[in-house]
């Protein structure tokens, strides 16, 4: 194994650089907590945070492990993940020791698209759209989890899961597309246009099984027609795509747990 030296800044290493991941993964924690808030629930979305922010430095301990070589930056990220999981595992403790039995079940489901999109971060091919889907709707198990955590039915929480996934499944492509366009590199826009078909099609299946209120599967439609219609658009500045899918996101889970909580 290699070792090099040079500075590194703790920011680098710390702080996720995918700044809509943030709203993804906010969102089906937010979901789950006004659909069935509780201390355990609470605990799980911080954890969902928690694992986000120490992706990246487990990404670059993964990535420079996969390579040989120790840098300080490796030294460096090392120690903020130990902390990182450290926390995660508290959180988790607390979740298992108050939460209601099972709540566990979904992120057991999930765990093999987050495995998945480690396995590309260690290849530094985590920005590939497959990595990043799997990513994206691994993460909205935590919805369904912060429910039965919370003591809701498992049509509920397996059905918030089912609109986090439709909600990024739409998203993840589409922003994609929007960017490339942004920087004059555009890209196969068929991504995108496929990934607002299958959104609605999950929806409507899981609407018309009862797993998925019918204003829930509504906003996700209109969402895929806004998409669609953007997309032939001139684009935009990323800073507005982003802000543009931050509204979008909690007009679903507003929406969602509305419909949810009248149903």
């Amino acid at each position: 194994m290699s070792v090099v030296a040079g500075r590194v800044s703790w920011r680098s290493v710390a702080l996720p650089s995918e700044h809509g991941g943030w709203s993804l993964t906010a969102e089906p924690a937010l979901l789950g907590l006004l659909v069935a808030w509780s201390w355990p629930g609470l605990a799980l979305g911080v954890a969902a945070m928690v694992a986000f922010v120490a992706r990246t430095p487990l990404k670059l301990v993964l990535v420079d492990r996969w390579r040989h070589r120790r840098l300080d930056r490796t030294r460096l990220a090392a120690s903020i993940a130990a902390v990182e999981l450290v926390v995660l595992a508290m959180l988790s403790g607390y979740a298992i020791w108050a939460g209601e039995p099972g709540f566990w079940v979904p992120l057991a489901v999930a765990a093999p698209l987050v495995i998945l999109e480690l396995w590309y971060d260690m290849r530094s091919r985590g920005r590939r759209l497959v990595p990043e889907l799997a990513g994206t709707v691994g993460i909205g198990a935590v919805a369904a989890a912060i429910a039965l955590a919370g003591g809701e039915t498992e049509r509920v929480a397996w059905g918030l899961w089912v609109v986090m996934a439709a909600r990024s499944i739409a998203a993840v492509p589409y922003v994609r597309a929007q960017i490339l366009r942004a920087r004059s590199r555009p890209g196969p826009r068929w991504h995108s246009d496929l990934g607002q078909l299958i959104a609605v099609l999950l929806v409507a299946v899981a609407w018309a099984s009862d797993l998925v209120p019918g204003p829930a599967a509504i906003a996700i439609g209109a969402l895929a027609v806004i998409d669609a219609a953007a997309l032939r658009m001139p684009p935009k500045p990323a800073v507005v795509i982003g802000i543009q899918q931050t509204v979008f996101g909690v007009l679903v889970i507003v929406t969602t747990a509305i419909a949810v909580a009248a149903s």
